[in-house]
């Protein structure tokens, strides 16, 4: 079993890596194969809102977006580590995210997500609930752990200072693990749930 990482730090060695490092010690130990791809430095622009992915079925900028596509579709667990530098997520990492939710059509239902925010202070809550949304709309289960997923740290290296965060780290991994392969013997046993056919509407009729 699978689980990709991505990491929204524009910084090497940052303290959003030491987080996710934490988490990935105990993927390993659980016996998973574990993908980390840090995005935070790349150059991705916005949705266009294009619709080109509709008929294509991938995005119409071909850049990382595309390449973590089917690396989306192929893990069991997606864990996501941003950076808080403004009371919310990086801003690249959230373009990422908009693009890859939107122009990936294949069913995520009961992959696990699990959102990841290190700050200096404050804003960890308001990211850890941005980021949540995006599996929330996507029929993926979220997984939970002893407090909600931070870690503080300002200067690098400053994470691994923080004892209650790092155990908070790995207590989510842990819960991620559990709940990744029960899910897998649940689909053995009784299939995914049955979808209705989807009911779109809006505010207007």
């Amino acid at each position: 079993m699978k689980i990709l990482m991505l990491n929204g730090s524009p910084r090497q060695n940052s303290n959003t890596g030491i987080a996710l490092a934490e988490m990935e010690q105990i993927f390993l130990a659980e016996g998973f194969e574990v993908e980390t791809v840090q995005i935070g430095a790349e150059a991705i622009r916005g949705c266009l809102g294009c619709g080109y992915c509709y008929k294509n079925g991938k995005c119409a900028i071909d850049d990382i977006v595309n390449e973590l596509a089917p690396k989306l579709e192929a893990c069991d667990g997606l864990v996501i580590g941003s950076p808080v530098f403004y009371a919310a997520a990086n801003g690249t990492l959230v373009s990422l995210l908009d693009r890859l939710f939107y122009s990936t059509s294949f069913d995520k239902t009961m992959k696990v997500g699990a959102a990841v925010a290190v700050a200096r202070r404050g804003g960890i809550s308001t990211t850890f609930d941005q980021l949540n949304k995006f599996f929330t709309i996507s029929g993926m289960p979220v997984a939970s752990s002893q407090y909600w997923n931070g870690v503080h740290g300002r200067k690098v290296g400053e994470a691994a200072e923080d004892a209650e965060g790092l155990q908070t780290m790995r207590t989510l991994a842990k819960n991620m693990s559990f709940l990744i392969k029960s899910i897998a013997l649940g689909k053995e046993q009784f299939g995914l749930p049955e979808k209705e056919k989807k009911v779109m509407t809006n505010f207007i009729k």
